[in-house]
């Protein structure tokens, strides 16, 4: 049974899918304007786990994940650099891309785009309109009233007196209630399209409403994002869909902790921005994903040299026995089996459900870990039991997102052990201590 932490109801609940085996999941995506920061790689990561738990746990996964293509810092870019938005935006997707792979992402099913979903966008606008829960200011503007929705603030836990205009919100006179949000954007300036109020563009909240019901229908399971979109973003979304379909957009609602850089919160004016590739590339995948998730995701993460080398240490601790294991067990002659150990890959999954408790399911690979060395130190080994040690920690980590590579020994790199061995019986240990360089520069000792 999994259970999810639903921010919307502020509890953990037992995941009850709408169709029976099957989770549809929309995980909001960047604005194409700049590179992927590490904070973007958060939820990458995140739902990633998530998808791939669902997946070990039986079900089919149908996971979207949108690119926000149409935004006043992609115009600037692309007028600053004499060129249209779609080549600021194609470059950026394209990066953002590069990312995901370089993490070992799932990639999403669906990667929808603002600039394609163009007509449905303008048409649900009309709807909101029709059903009065949209006005059109006197400047051609169309804004949603929050005063229609009276379960606005559902999501955030914001009462509307006391909400304060946060990040992408517009205060201007040509609204009825501050807190009303833009539909419809009329401009003259940059990308736009054709509709029934003028040419124009879309409001960022409109767009994933859309994009979610056109490609996963007007229900789904979870809709996730960073802890950022909280409010106003999902917040908006939110009530947009319950005035027209009458219902919450999802069942639950999940959102990923930010990440600090040194404690501190990463932003462009402290320069402490660090971006998702030049982490990757510096760490590697597997360190990264394994530091992603070393904190549960609901908790800030910290990025600094403690934190980058106690996850180092603890991933090389899960890694290296694996890779003696099976050296030790190929040198040998000896095939492992294809088994698993089911009670230690159970128990690992059974902490993953609980909310993706990553720390208590890291506590778990450690204990099979700590077997595997006992059983591979043992004096008589049982090369079964060493096996499916083996292939149960890689299961679990694969879960994770984390690539195991199997050690490569070849029949000479087993001659020569075999020539080790016959060395030191024989008390030649001059001859033995070649024989030992040379399986140690293979990484083999």
């Amino acid at each position: 049974m999994i259970k999810l932490y639903n921010t919307k109801d502020l509890t953990v609940e037992e995941f009850k899918p709408i169709k029976e085996g099957h989770v549809s999941m929309y995980v909001c995506g960047p604005t194409v304007y700049n590179y992927a920061h590490i904070g973007n790689a958060r939820p990458m990561v995140v739902f990633d786990v998530l998808k791939r738990l669902f997946e070990a746990e039986g079900y089919k996964v149908t996971y979207v994940s949108n690119f926000t293509d149409v935004d006043d810092k992609i115009i600037n870019k692309a007028i600053e650099e004499g060129v249209n938005e779609e080549v600021i935006a194609q470059r950026y997707i394209d990066a953002y891309q590069e990312v995901r792979t370089m993490l070992n992402t799932e990639l999403p099913d669906i990667t929808p785009r603002v600039t394609q979903t163009m007509d449905g966008i303008i048409a649900f606008i009309a709807d909101l309109v029709k059903s009065g829960s949209a006005y059109v200011a006197e400047n051609g503007d169309v804004y949603f009233s929050v005063d229609s929705d009276d379960k606005y603030g559902e999501i955030s836990h914001q009462k509307l007196d006391y909400l304060e205009a946060g990040a992408r919100i517009d205060v201007n006179e040509g609204k009825k209630n501050p807190y009303d949000f833009a539909l419809w954007k009329k401009t003259d300036k940059g990308i736009q399209w054709d509709s029934p109020w003028g040419k124009g563009r879309p409001g960022w909240h409109t767009e994933c409403v859309v994009m979610i019901n056109q490609n996963l229908g007007d229900m789904i399971d979870i809709h996730g994002g960073g802890a950022d979109l909280r409010f106003p973003h999902h917040e908006n979304e939110c009530a947009q869909q319950e005035a027209l379909h009458h219902n919450t957009l999802a069942n639950y609602w999940m959102h990923n902790a930010m990440i600090n850089i040194d404690g501190q919160k990463m932003s462009k004016s402290l320069g402490n921005t660090m971006w998702a590739k030049d982490v990757i590339e510096k760490l590697g995948t597997n360190l990264t994903r394994w530091l992603m998730s070393s904190v549960h995701y609901r908790k800030e993460l910290n990025f600094s040299e403690e934190t980058v080398e106690t996850a180092r240490k603890e991933l090389d601790k899960v890694l290296n026995p694996m890779k003696q294991a099976e050296i030790k067990a190929a040198l040998a002659g000896i095939t492992l089996t294809d088994a698993y150990d089911e009670e230690s890959y159970r128990a690992f999954l059974d902490q993953l459900d609980d909310d993706m408790n990553t720390p208590n399911a890291y506590t778990v690979i450690f204990d099979t870990v700590k077997k595997l060395n006992q059983a591979t130190r043992s004096r008589e080994v049982e090369w079964e039991t060493v096996g499916k040690l083996v292939n149960s920690v890689e299961k679990m980590l694969g879960v994770l997102g984390i690539v195991v590579e199997r050690p490569v020994v070849t029949e000479e790199d087993r001659e020569v052990f075999a020539k080790w061995n016959e060395a030191k019986a024989a008390k030649d240990f001059d001859q033995a201590d070649v024989y030992r360089r040379a399986l140690t520069e293979k990484g083999l000792l």
